[in-house]
């Protein structure tokens, strides 16, 4: 449907239209991880975008801001493709822009999306303070949606900041909340948070069942923009249950490299390759994992401040 707008946008060549036809064809190929068409529609529509023609027509007909969104879901997608540093400046961007423009739903949803890139990240504080920042605002103009968002993220990071049972609470109640809301969409990401945070607080079973449900998901509507996370997680989940079930660890590890390879999601490939590389030189293949890691790690142009290239720069040395 989305497609067939922009193909009328193109044929009428309504500027406006073509803004909001490029994004929301963008916005559909981001959640099937068709990554480099999504950011090739995102583009389109942030160069087509003009702040004086087009926010107030898409405030009034979207109930947002389509240049903002734009901003919010480029940041996204770049982080995916393994640009971290250029998508916490569309983020930054995006949530200027809501800000620029005094609209609360705008507002919430660049704080929403900036909370999770910043999850992504792995930068605890900042996705707590932006969630909860979010969770406020939320609540103040009641948009459940947002509210949910905000109440998984700052559930995630209470959970790594050590407050195991409070943040496990709020992941739950923000998860409840978001499928009350009719939403479907991030689901497959907020149950990998929930995941994580069981193995962190020592459940691992319960990791693993949420693991599951979540790939069943996916399974039947199609969302893979985090299935290689999952195929990781599972990976992880297993390994920490111990050796008996190192085969079928390395065979989801393996698989969540190749999902990521296929959607060029350089940031999940790497992520993989460090658990992958850290099974491998337990078992002794050092120059395997060495070379691989390797491989990954050298695509790279940007982000060597954030945790995963330094934990894989670390690791590197560890089995040169």
């Amino acid at each position: 449907m989305h497609e067939q707008c922009l193909g009328l946008a193109q044929r009428l060549r309504d500027p406006g239209l073509l803004v909001e036809g490029h994004f929301t064809v963008g916005d559909d190929l981001l959640w099937f991880g068709e990554l480099v068409s999504a950011r090739a529609h995102l583009e389109q529509s942030l160069a087509r975008y003009n702040p004086a023609r087009d926010r107030a027509d898409t405030l009034s007909r979207y109930g947002r801001d389509s240049g903002m969104a734009c901003l919010s879901f480029l940041g996204r997608v770049l982080w995916h493709l393994g640009y971290p540093d250029q998508a916490v400046k569309y983020s930054n961007q995006a949530v200027a822009s809501a800000s620029d423009a005094s609209h609360p739903v705008s507002q919430a949803w660049a704080l929403s999306w900036a909370a999770a890139l910043h999850q992504l990240r792995r930068e605890v504080q900042r996705a707590r303070e932006l969630a909860e920042t979010d969770v406020a605002l939320a609540t103040e103009q009641v948009l459940p949606f947002f509210r949910a968002h905000g109440m998984v993220l700052r559930g995630w990071a209470l959970v790594e900041q050590g407050q195991g049972e409070e943040g496990i609470r709020q992941l739950r109640e923000g998860l409840a909340a978001y499928r009350a809301t009719g939403a479907e969409l991030e689901r497959s990401h907020w149950l990998g948070l929930l995941a994580e945070a069981c193995a962190t607080t020592g459940q691992l079973e319960e990791g693993l069942h949420v693991l599951g449900a979540a790939l069943a998901e996916i399974g039947e509507n199609g969302i893979r923009y985090y299935e290689p996370e999952l195929y990781r997680l599972t990976g992880e989940l297993l390994l920490r249950r111990g050796r008996v079930d190192e085969e079928e660890a390395e065979s989801c590890l393996r698989k969540a490299i190749d999902i990521a390879c296929r959607q060029q999601a350089k940031s999940w490939e790497l992520r993989a390759a460090m658990t992958l590389s850290r099974l491998w030189q337990r078992k002794g293949k050092r120059q395997e994992a060495h070379r691989m890691l390797a491989e990954v790690y050298g695509w790279f142009t940007e982000g060597f401040d954030t945790r995963d290239l330094q934990e894989a720069r670390t690791l590197l040395d560890e089995l040169s």
